[in-house]
Parts: C-alpha cells; structure tokens; sequence
C-alpha cells in the first residue's frame, strides 16, 4: 500500500531581539518592518539557538547576546506559507542598536504593531473608540463575551499588561487585524506583518513583561551606569505601564539589585542625580524569586 501524501514540514527559527532606546521599546525588523529575522533550520546548524544566533547574524550583522527560547507553533494553514511550517521562536535583548536608516535592517517601536498596549499616558483612545465597541458587536456569545471582558475589558481598566498574545489572537479571530484577511480589519489596529510574525512579537512581548517581574532581565537593556529614574522608565516602558516611584525605588533598594558608582549625572535636566550599575551577583547567582513590580494601575 502506499502511504498517504504527505505536506512537506518547514523547521523556521525566528528572532523577536529587543532594545530600549529613549524610553521606547524597540524590535529588530526587515523588509520595511513586515518580518522578523528569520530563516530556515539547516544541516550545518549544530544546535536550533545556534541557527537562530547565525540568522540573526546573517541577516542584520547584530549579534546576539541574551537568548532565550520563546514558543513553538506549528498550526496548520499558517498564513503565506505553502509548506506546513513549525515555527521556533527566540526572545534576544541587547544594549545596542544599529543606526537608524531606510534599508534593513530597522528597529521599529513595537507599539506600532500594538498601539492598544501602551498605558504610560492612560487608557489608549483607540481602545475605547474603536476596538471595544467593535469586539463588543462580534461577541454574540457568552463564551466571547468573557474573553472580551478577561482580555479588554471596557477600554478603560484595570489591564493584564501580560496579556498580549491572548488579546492579539481575540483581534484575529473577530476579524480586526489585517493578518486575518477579513474585510472587517480596522487599520487603526497596528501595523501588520507577514506569516505570524506579528503573532510571535506579541509572545515575545508577553514572555518579556512577565519576566521582569521575577528576573532581573531588564538590566540586560541598560547602558552599564543608569539613574534610577532611567530604570524606572525603562520599565515602565516595556510594561506600558506606569510605575509607583516610591515602592519602585523601595523594591530595587530592598532586593539589593543596584549598587552605587560614586558617580553624578547631570544629563537629567534638573538636579544631579546618582548613578547606579546592576550587582553582577545577582545576575550571576540568583533570580530574584516572587518580587512584582509596583504597577500603577488606572483608576
């Protein structure tokens, strides 16, 4: 008997690689910021993080530094892709960043792909406008509306900043997003990608808000000598979220975290401040378990 046919499968490795440039979170894109450095699993590649790490490489001369492994997808019918397609996806961080220009590769602010997840100035417009009333009108079960109400809410609070990837698949599935080709898109709901980049950004983003509450991983973005007002920002960047400054700067203090250069900025544009430099300790020797960032939530 001959076996059934069956559909060729393509292992892709996928890079989601971060930066913090003046308070803004920044990714790693090419081709006009529609993909994310990728490229195919090959013989040569001793191990799947070293194919990635040459990818990366390859494509926008950035090496990697901090990696971790995000998720795998292997749904069928994956957008634009004729093969079926099981895709491994990288989370990186880096202090550097390429110049900015035209060509690939450019960083671009991920708040472009998720206008709905940056809260630093209050409850987006586009949330309350736009997607709620929306998601509201397709969500003629009881089962949809609980997802809406878990994921959105009303537009206005409290938000789960963690959950990104969830509120980006509820999108898909009504319909707003270009990515899931329906003619109820709405083009104010970002800037899509192709195949399920966006998808994997979005995992990235989540892994990365939840991880820095128990890591100190945020430290991996910082130039060596920072303010605690710029680590405050950068946070908060990554958050969307705004951060109390006094059980901020407790909890830094608590834990030990940062240490003292003897150093002053006077690049704060008021008083000089001190400047800071993360203990190697305890990047080196412990994560710091259980502690949860003072998120200011909306009233």
């Amino acid at each position: 008997m001959k076996s059934p046919a069956t559909s060729p499968v393509v292992i892709e490795l996928n890079a989601v690689l971060v930066a913090l440039t003046a308070n803004q979170p920044l990714v790693l894109t090419l081709e006009d910021g529609a993909l994310l450095p990728s490229g195919p699993f090959e013989s040569e590649h001793p191990t799947l993080q070293a194919g990635v790490r040459a990818w990366v490489e390859r494509q926008t001369h950035h090496p990697l530094g901090y990696v971790e492994q995000l998720y795998t997808f292997a749904d069928r019918n994956r957008v634009g892709a004729e093969a079926r397609v099981v895709s491994i996806s990288y989370l990186g961080l880096t202090r550097e960043r390429l110049s900015a220009g035209a060509r690939d590769p450019e960083w671009r602010n991920w708040y472009r792909y998720f206008p709905w997840e940056d809260w630093r100035t209050g409850a987006p417009s586009l949330l309350r406008q736009s997607i709620v009333p929306q998601l509201a009108k397709w969500a003629d079960t009881r089962e949809r509306r609980d997802r809406v109400e878990a994921n959105f809410g009303d537009g206005k609070g409290p938000w789960n900043e963690e959950l990104v990837l969830q509120r980006y698949e509820l999108l898909y599935e009504a319909g707003l997003i270009a990515e899931a080709g329906k003619p109820t898109a709405d083009p104010m709901t970002g800037m899509p990608m192709r195949h399920d980049h966006r998808r994997i950004l979005a995992t990235g983003i989540a892994r990365l808000r939840a991880k820095i509450k128990y890591r100190p991983v945020v430290f991996e973005l910082m130039p060596p000598q920072f303010t605690l007002l710029q680590l405050q920002r950068a946070v908060e960047a990554l958050a969307g979220q705004n951060l109390h400054k006094q059980n901020f700067r407790r909890l830094i203090d608590q834990q030990g975290l940062v240490e003292e250069t003897g150093a002053i900025s006077s690049e704060t544009g008021g008083r000089p401040a001190k400047l800071f430099r993360f203990q190697q300790s305890v990047l080196l020797e412990r994560a710091v378990g259980g502690s949860k960032l003072p998120l200011s939530r909306p009233t």
